[in-house]
């Protein structure tokens, strides 16, 4: 069981920037490839990008690719989603997600393949 617990949501102007985190709980956050889902208002929850147990790769979804980027402290048991040139249409609640998974190198993409979730923080974009 892990803990997920999101922050540094907010309210931006377009053009903008924000960076968020999530810290698990636990010892294991090693353990689990990490990913971040959204979901804007009437939407379903999508795909942002996740990063592998080790960190070594990531998986963006085209929408945010070169915009966001995503890393991970084992250390401090974080997942950070770094977010820049920040457009309208990323107005949403944002989820950091953990999966359980024995590969070192592999992330899901849909957000069945997550075990745990975070409550959300709410990112708004005004233009």
């Amino acid at each position: 069981q892990v803990q997920l617990v999101e922050a540094g949501g907010g309210l931006v102007q377009a053009g903008g920037s924000l960076r968020l985190s999530c810290a698990a709980s636990g010892r294991t956050f090693s353990s689990y490839a990490m990913g971040w889902f959204r979901q804007g208002p009437g939407k379903e929850r999508d795909f942002v990008v996740a990063i592998t147990r080790s960190g070594r790769s990531t998986y963006y979804a085209d929408s945010v690719k070169g915009r966001f980027t995503i890393s991970r402290d084992n250390a401090k048991n974080t997942v950070y989603l770094q977010m820049n040139s920040l457009k309208p249409e990323d107005t949403a609640v944002y989820y950091c997600a953990a999966q359980i998974t024995q590969r070192t190198e592999v992330a899901g993409t849909r957000a069945g393949q997550y075990d745990f979730w975070g409550q959300g923080t709410q990112v708004t974009v005004s233009s």
